[in-house]
């Protein structure tokens, strides 16, 4: 695991030649009275105690940032430090029955039977024509028990996936139950950065020396028992923290006696993942793409691939084979306004349209831009030169490696 460490003249820099930015990839509405069908989360109190600025995102009532800091401070506080996001909106499913390992490998492309327990993957669920309907953390507790954390904006769709696909199965004699938990019985805490095992390892009797990335247990948290597993959506070290919803308070408050923790909101949230190279549903994959064009191959399990018995198998394992006519790739401008969603690429030499941005933000650690976008496979090579149309300009741009920033999760090497 190798760590970041920044001092603190350095920070201030950064954080003084750092434009605020507000999230480019996420559509945020502002929180007002009308928005009375907004759900609140277990932590909807302690937002508005520390100036939690709110916003309607996927019919919930979340911080886009603090008063304290900017999104873009607060992007270098979770880089050089650890902060501690709400995400409470997304769904957690447990799933019990001898038959639940055979149910899941039915929807998604992932080796859950290889899976040592305790240990969890990122997957997606698949329709009939690979296109991805989601993508999602499963842990597979045991043989008999998974918990699944899925995306708030895709929570309806997900709960009628999955409900749907466990009554086939049930229908079929095969014992697979599913239960969803609420917002009022549940929240999820994401602690990332550097110094968030550090502060985490005070409260927990986990430890945490020997939890490593994408591996899951349940424990104590400040005199509560919770679920923690070791992952996060920053591309840094950190947890997701799954608690009784009466309990989140008090444990986030814990957390924030540290001096190295601080709450960090949306905005922060969805640079930091930009940077990481990490997809966010609805703007970089949905299901009109499938995870071979996302440069997502990586999920398909190899023993699924020979088993080729998972939705979609045929056309992307054809795709594989074969290859695609489009390709997610990272993007990075040195100067100027940044692409924003939906902004036209061109081959910079004949200035023909060969894909469009799907995320894209300023860089608070790298300075410059940086995107997401589709082009066509013939121009996915590293190195690339384009040209992205920005405000009616067609501004020159880089195809570039991703992550853009290292990825710094603890492998305990």
């Amino acid at each position: 695991m190798c760590s970041r460490t920044f001092n603190a003249a350095f920070l201030a820099k950064k954080i003084l030649n750092t434009k605020q930015i507000t999230s480019t990839a996420v559509q945020f509405r502002l929180y007002s009275a009308s928005a009375k069908e907004s759900l609140k989360t277990p932590l909807h109190d302690l937002h508005s105690k520390y100036g939690g600025k709110l916003v309607d995102f996927a019919g919930f009532l979340l911080p886009v940032q603090y008063s304290d800091l900017s999104v873009s401070a607060s992007h270098l506080f979770t880089r050089q430090s650890a902060s501690i996001f709400d995400v409470s909106h997304m769904l957690q499913t447990n799933v019990r029955g001898k038959d639940c390992i055979a149910w899941f490998e039915s929807i998604c492309p992932v080796d859950l039977k290889g899976m040592a327990e305790g240990t969890s993957s990122l997957t997606v669920f698949l329709n009939d024509k690979g296109g991805i309907i989601d993508d999602l953390i499963v842990t597979k507790v045991n043989n008999e028990c998974l918990y699944i954390v899925s995306n708030a904006g895709r929570l309806e769709v997900d709960k009628q996936h999955m409900t749907e696909t466990s009554e086939v199965f049930r229908k079929r004699g095969k014992d697979v139950n599913i239960s969803y938990w609420d917002v009022n019985q549940r929240g999820l805490i994401a602690v990332q950065g550097p110094k968030a095992i550090l502060a985490l390892q005070t409260l927990t009797d986990i430890p945490l020396s020997d939890l490593i990335f994408m591996t899951s247990r349940i424990g104590s948290v400040a005199g509560t028992e919770c679920r923690i597993t070791r992952c996060g959506y920053t591309g840094e070290d950190g947890v997701e923290i799954s608690v009784p919803a009466d309990k989140a308070q008090t444990i986030t408050e814990a957390l924030l006696h540290y001096e190295d923790v601080k709450l960090a909101g949306l905005g922060a949230r969805d640079s930091l993942r930009l940077e990481a190279g990490l997809c966010l549903y609805g703007n970089d994959i949905d299901e009109s793409v499938t995870p071979v064009e996302a440069n997502l191959t990586w999920l398909i399990a190899k023993p699924r691939r020979k088993q080729a018995d998972f939705p979609g198998a045929d056309i992307i394992l054809r795709q594989i084979k074969e290859g695609v006519s489009k390709r997610r790739v990272g993007i990075r401008m040195e100067t100027g306004a940044p692409a924003r969603k939906n902004a036209l690429l061109k081959d910079a030499a004949s200035f023909e349209v060969i894909g469009k941005v799907t995320s894209g933000c300023p860089s608070p650690y790298l300075g410059g831009n940086v995107a997401m976008g589709y082009v066509n496979e013939s121009l996915k090579k590293i190195g690339t030169k384009l040209l992205v149309n920005i405000r009616g300009k067609d501004v020159p741009c880089v195809v570039a490696k991703m992550p853009f920033v290292p990825s710094n999760y603890y492998t305990k090497k």
